[in-house]
């Protein structure tokens, strides 16, 4: 799929990647060229899937104190309908913004936002150690956030 971008549908999602508000006018300037071919472009990107979704990135800090927690879970076994039904569990908890699938010493690897340490407690407790088919779950707690990008890296 990917090689169905030129370089200028790059220089595009590059544009919206840093500001999503960025309306057509704006970056056909930027690029040197005209305002339809670029809402055109635009909307073929989305279309086709290359642009999911437009969104607010919110400064976490501002709204309210919260800690980042790293969970690396394994499971008892690796049959398929436990993982599926850990996907679902996953899915269904708030705290738990991003779930990865890893190869390696744990099965999956949870990036978890919560209000402090003893609201961690309570997630890991009775959320995740509760599953029947959890193994094990280790935690890393994040200290200071040294970068944190949502850009998909063009190249």
């Amino acid at each position: 799929m990917i090689d169905k971008l030129d370089n200028i549908d790059r220089e595009i999602l590059k544009i919206l990647q840093k500001d999503a508000k960025t309306v057509a006018k704006s970056i056909a300037q930027e690029l040197g060229l005209t305002k339809t071919p670029v809402y055109e472009r635009i909307k073929r990107l989305e279309q086709d899937g290359f642009i999911k979704n437009y969104v607010a990135i919110l400064d976490k800090d501002k709204i309210e104190e919260s800690i980042t927690v790293f969970s690396f879970v394994s499971l008892e076994t690796q049959k398929g309908a436990m993982m599926d039904e850990f996907f679902e569990d996953v899915k269904s908890y708030p705290e738990v913004v991003e779930c990865f699938v890893v190869g390696g010493e744990f099965d999956f690897l949870l990036k978890v936002v919560v209000k402090n340490l003893d609201a961690y407690y309570d997630f890991a407790k009775f959320k995740i150690a509760s599953l029947p088919s959890i193994g094990s779950v280790k935690s890393a707690f994040v200290l200071n956030e040294v970068k944190n990008d949502t850009n998909f890296p063009l190249l």
